[in-house]
């Protein structure tokens, strides 16, 4: 692990410069190459050691895009020189999660993971209970808690200008009539595939940071495109606690995207439609260190607020979009590794939105509501 050096300056003692934590990256397709490459080579404080992938294209794209970067086509080879890295990026297929993260612990280094960190909150509970053994870093990449339209609602919800919240319908809707393969569309259970697990995993995520646990769960879940195996256009429906009613969408067969965010309160409601600009940045090669306006979205898309009007028809007042933040998930697990402060994403908090989505796969299988019995923080 890389430490601290200190020195004397006329007569003044000084303390050298940290030298940046050695990240290993297990897998370098979609979400290793297009999100955590890039986000960790512009966090200080981290530097790109490793890429692990077999795949020889893909292992010329991590040299040509990082030069110097090591490269090795199993994560066995890092644990054979564990005491050359500091943390460990898991964004490999949804089912190598946990054995690689077990692996990763048990071989004492930090470990960061793709979500869903698992396929059962039992699974994900028994991982955080080896990193805390180990007093170790776990931490799940949940990085839409930094998408633009997220952090302005936190704000919105904040202020009470909403008042009390009594829905929260979040849509993460796509229109892609042509299935293209590959694990994610796999309905193969062991893959956890499918987009309960894969969308879902961040629009129920950001329901419970907003509104707390789940008390019940109803889902509806469907395979609509020709030659399809996993659900592709799921429904997921959350009683709060508090109160609060969480209708979720998810969907690669919508033809008419509706908004991103519809929150209504008892004194106001906010609409805001589109996606945040910043996985859109990403993967056209934008960097946040390069661009000075990175996570800003120009005025025409901002959401509106008001009450008894349509916003489609002018209804309510524009909202300032707040500038989305991914580079602030990397930035506090830097923090949270050197330090010890919370980890940005807990895996206690992977684990309680595993418990809905288990929830919610087993109520569009039976055609019942679930109950989460147990409420856990």
């Amino acid at each position: 692990m890389t430490t601290t050096g200190t020195g004397t300056a006329n007569g003044t003692e000084t303390r050298a410069p940290l030298a940046p934590l050695r990240v290993g990256l297990v897998g370098y397709g979609l979400a290793g190459s297009v999100f955590h490459a890039p986000l960790i080579a512009a966090t200080e404080g981290l530097t790109l050691d490793t890429v692990v992938t077999s795949n020889p294209e893909r292992q010329e794209q991590a040299r040509a895009e990082f030069p110097g970067v090591r490269l090795a086509a199993s994560p066995d080879e890092l644990w054979a020189r564990a005491d050359e890295l500091d943390l460990i990026v898991i964004a490999s297929p949804n089912k190598t999660h946990v054995p690689i993260a077990t692996a990763a612990l048990k071989a004492g280094l930090p470990v960061v993971v793709d979500k869903p960190v698992a396929g059962t909150a039992a699974e994900a509970r028994e991982l955080a209970a080896l990193a805390e053994d180990r007093g170790l870093l776990l931490s799940v990449f949940q990085n839409r808690r930094w998408d633009n339209d997220f952090l302005t609602l936190q704000q919105l919800i904040a202020s009470g200008e909403l008042g009390d919240v009594q829905r929260f319908e979040s849509r993460f809707e796509r229109w892609r009539p042509q299935i293209k393969g590959g694990w994610r569309e796999s309905g193969d259970p062991a893959e956890i595939g499918g987009l309960l697990y894969d969308l879902g995993s961040h629009v129920v995520d950001q329901a419970l940071v907003l509104f707390g646990p789940a008390v019940r769960v109803y889902a509806e879940s469907d395979v609509r495109r020709p030659g399809a195996e996993a659900d592709d256009d799921t429904f997921i429906a959350i009683t709060h606690a508090n109160g609060v009613r969480s209708h979720l969408y998810v969907s690669a067969t919508t033809a008419q995207l509706g908004p991103r965010f519809r929150v209504l309160g008892s004194r106001a409601g906010y609409v805001k439609y589109g996606l945040d600009p910043q996985e859109g940045g990403l993967r056209e090669g934008k960097r946040p260190a390069a661009d000075g306006n990175w996570g800003e979205e120009p005025e025409a898309a901002w959401g509106r607020i008001g009450a008894g009007e349509s916003p489609a028809t002018g209804g309510g007042s524009p909202v300032p979009t707040l500038p989305g933040d991914y580079p602030a998930y990397y930035a506090a697990v830097v923090a949270a590794v050197r330090a010890g402060t919370a980890p940005p994403v807990t895996a206690a908090q992977a684990a309680a939105a595993l418990d809905v989505l288990e929830a919610a796969r087993r109520s569009a299988s039976e055609g019942v509501t679930v109950q989460v019995r147990e409420v856990r923080s």
